[in-house]
């Protein structure tokens, strides 16, 4: 048998073997897929609570706390924080990223120009020696590997994906950034009226005090009473202390969210905070997916991770390089443009991949992976998204009738330590009694002015749940990601 002949038997099977060597994307595939949201009922929940169809926040809705105080300060804030431009950055690299991936699509061509002399010694043998050689080279040169699988295109879709992502998640900074301001502003306003009645606490002892010392000194009272008003006393203004450092502390918070320094913060005035009424919108799981920006970048997360699926699986086919380069070349100048100095040459090239040591498998099982992270940490982002609105609602719910309960206590208190001390007055009672009768005034004002915030602090919840009132960006549908994560 001759060798030519044996060649031709050998190649077929040779053949057969590299492509059954080839890598293979077999049983490789994502474990989780993109369900309906809107299985999660949360009717039931919000059953009691005040449910409006236009009950969706505006874009400022701390405008419906009624500070324009408040107003001013986040405007400051959203106008430019380390925070805020941290977000913008990241938002910039994705942009970068997908135009890189872009660029990747485009065929390339480039231009060079070079020029060489080199002058030979003369100890070298005659005729070399002493020569003066140069020449001189102007080229194009072009380069394109086609997109033959969809492979460079879907990492293009991958990147607009993040960049989408990006998006949403600068935005969910900017409703993050208000959302804490607000709720600093509330605390804020909570720890001035605790040093309000701190202090009045304080005042109304140091009166009944004079009175008692007058008493004892008249015979007619005993220290006990003294010592017990000069306790109140202190009692009240180390509350007036403990507040008067709290609203110190959040006003350097506020000032560092504003992206300011702390002398803003002695600048800012006494919070003047209305009550926002609580109502919730018909709100669906879906309905969220369009308001909340978290919510929106982990759906755009799943929408990215689909296509580097795609992509992963584009780079088990062959590829095709088309490279090729044209010029002139010449020893000087004027002989660089004579039709004798031209070149030219053209290079395509297709490369298969046959054994990799499972490397491609391995990219494409993590690729895998992130669509299914990606998908789970997307399910998780909706949980928690009705979560806070059910934990918002009711919460509300549940301190108005606090609130109304307990004003309730305190004005029967108050109304109790005044008969207490008209009862004095006529005789009828000591300052033992009075001052008994005025003990819960200072728990109940406390406890109310807690409430109250509270109050405001799960409207501002609320608010936040559902979505801040900020637009996000328009979603893919579902069945189009599912379509993507189809082999090419």
């Amino acid at each position: 048998m001759t060798s030519a002949s044996l060649s031709r038997r050998i190649a077929p099977a040779l053949l057969a073997t590299l492509i059954a060597g080839c890598a293979s994307t077999h049983g490789l595939s994502p474990t989780s897929s993109l369900g309906d949201v809107d299985r999660l009922s949360s009717a039931d929940s919000l059953a009691r609570a005040e449910v409006s169809p236009a009950a969706w926040p505006e874009a400022e809705w701390w405008r419906s706390l009624g500070d324009p105080n408040l107003d001013a300060l986040i405007a400051t804030a959203l106008s430019g924080t380390p925070s805020l431009d941290a977000a913008d950055a990241r938002l910039r690299k994705a942009l970068a990223q997908a135009g890189l991936a872009e660029a990747g699509l485009m065929p390339t061509l480039g231009a060079s120009a070079s020029h060489t002399h080199a002058e030979l010694p003369d100890a070298l043998p005659e005729p070399v020696g002493g020569m003066t050689l140069g020449s001189t080279m102007v080229s194009l040169s072009f380069a394109w590997a086609p997109d033959l699988w969809g492979g460079k295109r879907a990492r293009y879709h991958a990147a607009l994906g993040s960049v989408r992502a990006s998006e949403a998640e600068a935005q969910a900074a900017r409703v993050m950034l208000a959302g804490n301001i607000a709720h600093a502003w509330v605390a804020l306003s909570q720890a001035h009226e605790l040093q309000d009645v701190a202090l009045a606490e304080a005042e109304r002892n140091i009166g009944m005090r004079k009175l008692s010392e007058q008493r004892v000194r008249a015979g007619i009272d005993n220290r006990i009473a003294l010592e017990r008003i000069d306790s109140a006393e202190a009692a009240a203004r180390a509350q007036a202390g403990a507040a008067a450092q709290q609203v110190e502390a959040l006003q350097n918070a506020l000032a560092v969210l504003a992206g300011q320094g702390p002398d803003f913060g002695l600048t800012l005035p006494r919070p003047q905070l209305d009550t926002p009424s609580i109502q919730v919108p018909s709100v669906l799981p879906s309905d969220l997916i369009a308001r909340r920006a978290d919510v929106t970048a982990a759906r755009w997360r799943i929408e990215a991770a689909s296509q580097s699926i795609k992509a992963s699986k584009a780079d088990f086919y062959p590829t095709i390089n088309l490279a090729a380069m044209a010029g002139v070349v010449g020893s000087s100048l004027s002989n660089l443009f004579k039709s004798e100095s031209t070149f030219a040459y053209a290079s395509p090239a297709i490369s298969l991949p046959i054994l990799d040591g499972g490397r491609l498998r391995n990219q494409l099982a993590g690729s895998n992976a992130d669509f299914d992270l990606a998908i789970a940490n997307y399910d998780q982002t909706v949980l928690n998204a009705l979560r806070e609105v059910v934990d918002a609602t009711q919460s509300s719910r549940s301190l108005e009738a606090q609130v109304e309960q307990t004003r309730r206590a305190r004005d029967s208190a108050e109304r109790s330590a005044q008969l207490m001390a008209q009862r004095r007055q006529a005789g009828l009672a000591n300052q033992l009694d009075v001052l008994d009768a005025q003990r819960p005034l200072l728990q109940l004002e406390q406890q109310l002015a807690t409430l109250h915030a509270r109050r405001i602090d799960a409207a501002v919840n609320l608010d936040i749940a559902l979505g801040g009132g900020l637009p996000v960006a328009q979603l893919p549908a579902s069945n189009d990601t599912l379509d993507k994560t189809a082999s090419p």
